[in-house]
């Protein structure tokens, strides 16, 4: 089982930056794949951005030169870098888990505005 806590959103203002962590609570977490998804108002889920257990990282083209993702594995954490954040960046972000064995978790959500 994993437990996932998100923080460290807030508001910001459009060209702003913020940083998210989300701490893992996982026996070992660097077998784990992370990601990062959003959803902003009336609008479905969307991937941000994923970095697997080696370190590959991918990202949307929307953020991509934008956000950056990161992990520290002996920590049990990862984070996203958000730069020159814009006002459609405004969602609430979700940090997310895989495993080898089809697991797939989530966590609370932060809440990220970004004013224009």
């Amino acid at each position: 089982q994993v437990q996932l806590v998100e923080s460290g959103g807030g508001l910001v203002q459009a060209g702003g930056s913020l940083r998210l962590s989300c701490s893992a609570s996982v026996r070992v977490f660097g077998i784990l794949h992370m990601a990062w998804h959003r959803q902003g108002p009336g609008n479905q889920r969307e991937l941000v951005g994923r970095i697997t257990n080696g370190g590959v990282r991918n990202y949307s083209d929307s953020v991509k030169g934008r956000f950056t993702i990161s992990r520290d594995d002996r920590k049990k954490m990862v984070y996203l870098q958000m730069n020159n954040l814009k006002p459609e960046d405004t969602a609430v972000y979700y940090c997310q888990a895989s495993d080898r064995f089809g697991g797939n978790y989530w966590g609370q959500g932060t809440q990220v505005t970004v004013s224009s």
